[in-house]
């Protein structure tokens, strides 16, 4: 399993698969053909139903930006690999094609082509929550230490780097209005929502609060700014949000983000190795679901919970998002994408309260979820996954000029 480094990954908005990716494997193939005078690249299933509201040819034109290149849709095309294809041509002087790429963007900006699985080497020996739990009981040890012991005492100066972009995108996010790119018209609310929660008090304000957090920085995504992927781009404003209510309400130390952004991390690792968190792949359980995992098992242990009750905590986070689609309206990381990172925060909240309330034990297994997860997703329909076809955004329109 690949370090928690490729969960958290520093960039700009609005999508983690159809712009980091892409923009990724765009430079990649640039620099390996100096030679080439013309480029074409081949959009395919649902890089090309919705990239243009996510800024796919945008982000692969600006790395091409000194030479000739045609972008070809086509959305109806999915390779069996992954949704998220893309295949470069380079052209010499006479027009002869002298090498082509198929790539595809997995989710969270990691890119794959057909000869490899992985982007990065494998740091972790164990694969699954339960072998981890064990190893944790038999060296008395949490899962942040298990992280560390992984991937060396380097991580730390990473991780908080990572929440230093997270949380600037809060502050910068609560303080921006306007509406945001697109089309829709869309009006930011994080600024509203922080001014409102301070004429309320108690759990009121706290709950108001988190949402005022989650929607700055999906905001900020959703508008090109600065962002962590947790896991993706999409569902970059769930654990962010609850990291900051930590803070703000439990007053948490900088030592405790990081050993819970460490724990966090490697939630959504196993998710990514074991299932997807490719909206594409898998529809929005993979995205905004994860996320949820990662931001329930934070939350459960900076306040306490054993490494049992953190499991059950990410279990939950799974298992009350299963089945949930990416319907992006015009194809842009806007509705539903920001109002769910919202509410993904809060149930964190509850499936925190909720496991600290047990004693760890409950019957399907965080590896039992996921591997469900994974299945769900295979079994909906394209139309579902990232591709704008269906949902909400068959029965919502852009305004009309």
């Amino acid at each position: 399993m690949e370090s928690i480094r490729e969960i958290y990954k520093i960039g700009h908005g609005p999508s983690s698969s159809h712009t980091m990716g892409p923009a990724k494997a765009a430079k990649r193939f640039f620099d390996s053909m100096p030679e080439a005078v013309r480029f074409r690249v081949f959009l395919y299933g649902s890089l090309a139903a919705t990239g243009k509201g996510h800024l796919t040819d945008v982000a692969i034109q600006e790395i091409f930006s000194n030479k000739s290149i045609e972008i070809c849709w086509e959305p109806e095309t999915f390779l069996p690999k992954h949704p998220n294809a893309l295949k470069f041509e380079a052209f010499n002087e006479t027009m002869e094609l002298i090498k082509s790429w198929t790539v595809y963007s997995v989710g969270g900006g990691a890119i794959i082509d057909d000869l490899s699985e992985l982007e990065t080497r494998n740091v972790y020996t164990l694969s699954k929550l339960e072998d981890i739990l064990n190893w944790c009981h038999e060296n008395g040890k949490q899962l942040w230490e298990f992280v560390e012991d992984h991937e060396g005492p380097g991580i730390w100066d990473y991780l908080a780097e990572v929440w230093r972009v997270m949380d600037a995108a809060i502050a910068r996010g609560l303080k921006k209005e306007g509406t945001l790119p697109g089309g829709l018209m869309l009006p930011r609310k994080s600024s509203s929502f922080n001014l409102k929660a301070q004429n309320f008090s108690g759990p009121f304000k706290k709950r108001s609060k988190l949402f005022a957090y989650a929607l700055a920085v999906s905001e900020e995504n959703a508008s090109g700014g600065l962002v962590v992927t947790a896991p993706t781009c999409g569902a970059c404003g769930v654990l962010p949000a609850v990291l900051k209510h930590y803070q703000k309400v439990y007053d948490a130390d900088l030592q405790q983000i990081y050993k819970a952004l460490a724990t966090a991390g490697l939630i959504g690792s196993l998710v990514k190795h074991n299932a997807s968190i490719s909206g594409a792949e898998v529809g929005c359980q993979g995205e905004v679901g994860t996320a949820c995992a990662m931001a329930s098992a934070a939350a459960n242990q900076m306040m306490g919970g054993t490494i049992n009750q953190i499991e059950y905590a990410a279990e939950m986070g799974i298992e009350h998002h299963l089945g949930l689609t990416c319907d992006p309206v015009a194809g842009l990381v806007q509705i539903p994408c920001i109002e769910r990172n919202a509410f993904a925060a809060e149930r964190a909240l509850a499936h925190n309260t909720y496991a600290l309330m047990s004693d760890g034990r409950h019957r399907i297994s965080f590896d039992q979820v996921v591997e469900t997860m994974y299945k769900t997703g295979k079994n909906l329909s394209n139309d579902y996954k990232e591709t704008s076809k269906a949902g909400l955004a068959l029965f919502t329109a852009l305004p009309k000029c």
